[in-house]
């Protein structure tokens, strides 16, 4: 089967990470055509996958944006539908991975004659979303979807709420290598070292700096714990956030924390930062369509603290292979923080069972498995 890939984004996030391990196996017979040029085509090409480029210019449409701005936008849209029509009909299919991608995809696949895939790494709501994006995701997706792929039972459930059709969707949770996130003491040691990280209890956090993701929450518990716990900030502020990231710094300056908050921006070596940390902290405002972050703590043999909501909730079994805390309340994060601190034994057993169930879970070989299935049964 060939498969023509598309995706919105030139930068590498959860939905793009995804579609490496999604893309990969294919090798030749795969395509990826972005809509932005950026590390995330680099990324590709170091995993062998081939990759174009496929539109000069960013899409000025946003999640909020409205019914006038997207009409504004057809006509920026039409030269990379009709290059996207000519290369489709080399391909067998569409693989949309990111809501512009369908809206691209979606009217390719009807000029193509070419079936279409939608791979949803969101919820769909109107807390993420304008209602005009809403109505558009889910009547493309209706009308020109073969299949659905939903990337928790709380994205499929949100789908279905915002009006999409049932028995086009199906559940499958993203996939991880377990060798992956496998790293040497004398890495971790090396790391924690360079960091200031040593005789410290670390907390960490990976997500971009946005309010939602919820990086204030996790400073303000850290205000509450001993004075030994430290946080890093792993990320930064994408999609114009940077109001954010100052508030962020004058927050950690107003409560004396400058010596236990380090904001290490961007980097690639997610594992072995998470190795470094004794506790993974998800703060997430909003619930979360999956919580790759979680999965990737959990493969590393690290305890998860994690906000209660959305795809996360069929990640994480409090108090056996995780810690589920209210989202938006810090007191009870700083608790658990300290729990972790203090119960050494209990928090390192329910680590490993972290580690058991998400090898046994998220492998990315069962995942591509499931997913070539569902192609090769709907398509």
């Amino acid at each position: 089967m060939r498969i023509l890939f598309l995706d919105q984004s030139g930068k590498p996030g959860g939905a793009e990470l995804c579609l490496i391990d999604i893309a990969k196996p294919y090798g030749n017979r795969a395509l990826v055509g972005l809509f932005a040029d950026g590390s995330f085509k680099d990324l590709l090409q170091q995993n062998n996958i081939p990759v174009e480029v496929l539109a000069t210019q960013a899409i000025q449409v946003r999640k909020e944006s409205s019914l006038l701005q997207g009409l504004k936008s057809l006509g920026q849209l039409a030269p990379l539908i009709t290059k996207v029509v000519k290369i489709a009909r080399e391909y067998d299919l569409i693989y949309a991975n990111t809501q512009k991608a369908l809206v691209v995809g979606a009217l390719a696949s009807l000029f193509s004659r070419r079936p279409l895939v939608y791979h949803l790494h969101d919820i769909l709501s109107q807390e993420h979303f304008s209602q005009t994006n809403l109505s558009i995701a889910v009547n493309l997706a209706n009308h020109f979807s073969s299949l659905v792929i939903a990337n928790s039972q709380a994205s499929k459930t949100a789908f279905v709420q915002a009006g999409g059709r049932q028995n086009i969707v199906e559940v499958v949770y993203n996939g991880f290598d377990p060798k992956a996130y496998q790293t040497d003491e004398s890495e971790i040691h090396r790391l924690q070292q360079s960091l200031g990280l040593e005789g410290k209890f670390v907390v960490g956090h990976f997500s971009r700096l946005a309010p939602w993701k919820g990086q204030h929450i996790l400073i303000d518990a850290l205000a509450k714990c001993p004075p030994e716990v430290t946080a890093i900030l792993v990320g930064d502020a994408l999609f114009g956030e940077q109001d954010y990231v100052q508030k962020l710094h004058q927050q950690v300056a107003q409560l004396g924390l400058e010596n236990r908050v380090k904001f290490l921006g961007f980097r690639s070596d997610i594992p072995q930062l998470m190795a470094a940390c004794d506790l993974v902290a998800h703060t997430s405002t909003s619930p979360e369509p999956f919580g790759r972050v979680i999965v990737e703590a959990m493969l590393c043999g690290k305890p998860v603290v994690a906000a209660k909501a959305g795809g996360v909730m069929e990640l994480i079994e409090h108090g056996l292979n995780g810690f589920l805390v209210t989202p938006g309340e810090p007191q009870e994060l700083a608790q658990v923080i300290i729990t972790c601190l203090q119960e050494t034994e209990i928090t390192a057993s329910i680590a490993n069972n972290a580690r058991t169930t998400a090898s046994e879970r998220f492998d990315v070989a069962i995942i591509n498995q499931q997913i070539a299935q569902l192609l090769s049964h709907r398509l």
